[in-house]
């Protein structure tokens, strides 16, 4: 069973940046679709961004511009750089990672097996 841990979240002001990590604490498939999940107090999780093994990049419209996610595959290692943070960035961010190694257009929660316990974002104004 992979697991999988996120770090880096925190506290910032609107136009700040944070750098999430999501790291695997066991075997892991290098080669599969990775991506970030948010959660915000009363609403639906949603797909951020995801990232497949060889690099080609997804995101979602609200994010586009501001967020860049990454990989490193010799260190089964996840990021997701963060910058200009709005208040609506707020939420419970989470790592998670797919069977197989496609990352489909549009990023849905059902398609990842795997998921990390969620790290903390919190952007004031």
């Amino acid at each position: 069973q992979a697991q999988l841990m996120e770090s880096g979240g925190g506290s910032v002001q609107a136009g700040g940046s944070l750098k999430l990590s999501c790291a695997a604490a066991t075997y892991y498939s290098s080669s599969a679709c990775k991506g970030w999940f948010r959660q915000a107090p009363g609403k639906e999780r949603e797909g951020v961004a995801t990232v497949n093994s060889v690099g080609s990049t997804i995101y979602v419209d609200s994010v586009k511009g501001r967020f860049t996610i990454s990989r490193d595959n010799a260190k089964n290692t996840l990021y997701l750089q963060m910058s200009s943070l709005t208040p609506e960035d707020t939420g419970m961010y989470y790592c998670a990672a797919a069977l197989g190694p496609v990352c489909l257009d549009r990023i849905k929660s059902a398609d990842f097996r795997y998921w990390g316990q969620g790290t903390q974002v919190t952007v004031s104004s």
